[in-house]
């Protein structure tokens, strides 16, 4: 670490938890962000100003004048560019020295398998129950953690996944293929901007604590936001026995 990165890093460094070998992990780490909207705004924003070394960004989709309101990776002069190329940008403003690789694509099963190959920790983003049961087969089968987030009107929850830790359950086992509960996103139901903002930062927060083994992670705990009464309550989640998707990996 040279000496630039220590005073960048400097904040992290005073931390006890963290130290110098902390963030040594951290500027050692790769992470997937699949989605760069809402939530994949501030989740990739702090992951690169807090010195996560490479970040793969993952979103087919581009920016128009809607998602300005809440999706802070993007401004005026990204309206038509793909999320991707305008998060690369402000990131690399932010921090040159984070590695930014982009696929302007519709994830696939096929596809994460190619890009986990080299990935410490993949961070949930998008809106939709399709994408992260796809994202939770692929991480079981690679052994790779996962933050899942979800925020709509003024509700919210997150959890992390992880395949590492014995016991843990898998995204299946709180919402069973078979039974996940119907689609809703804000381009129906509206969402208070600094929600996104609010939970983006807390998945950051908890990828770091991954990365950096540092705390006790929201392994086999739902966090449940309400924000109209600022109410947070948990939730403890347990492998069930029956889930046709991590008895396969245990």
């Amino acid at each position: 670490m040279g000496d630039e990165e220590l005073l960048r890093y400097s904040r992290h460094i005073l931390l006890p938890e963290l130290g110098i070998e902390g963030q040594d992990k951290l500027l050692h780490s790769r992470v997937l962000i699949l989605g760069l909207g809402g939530l994949g705004s501030p989740v990739a924003l702090y992951l690169a100003s807090s010195g996560v070394g490479e970040l793969t960004l993952v979103d087919h989709d581009t920016v128009d004048l809607t998602n300005l309101q809440r999706q802070i990776a993007h401004d005026s002069q990204s309206l038509g560019l793909t999320k991707v190329s305008s998060a690369k940008a402000r990131i690399q403003c932010l921090n040159p020295g984070v590695k930014v690789h982009t696929h302007a694509v519709r994830a696939s099963s096929e596809l994460l398998a190619q890009w986990l190959e080299d990935i410490d920790l993949v961070v949930d983003c998008c809106d939709n129950f399709a994408s992260r049961h796809m994202l939770n087969r692929v991480c079981l089968e690679k052994k790779i953690p996962w933050i899942f987030a979800g925020a709509v009107s003024m509700d919210a929850q997150m959890s992390v996944f992880d395949p590492r830790v014995p016991h843990s359950p898998c995204f299946a086992c709180l919402f069973p293929p078979d039974l996940s509960p119907e689609e809703v996103n804000c381009a129906s139901l509206g969402v208070l901007a600094p929600l996104v903002g609010v939970v983006g930062a807390l998945q950051a927060l908890e990828a770091l604590k991954v990365l950096a083994g540092v705390g006790e992670p929201l392994v086999a705990r739902l966090l449940m936001l309400e924000a109209r009464q600022m109410r947070f309550s948990e939730m403890r989640l347990k492998r069930q026995h029956n889930c046709v998707v991590c008895a396969e990996h245990v």
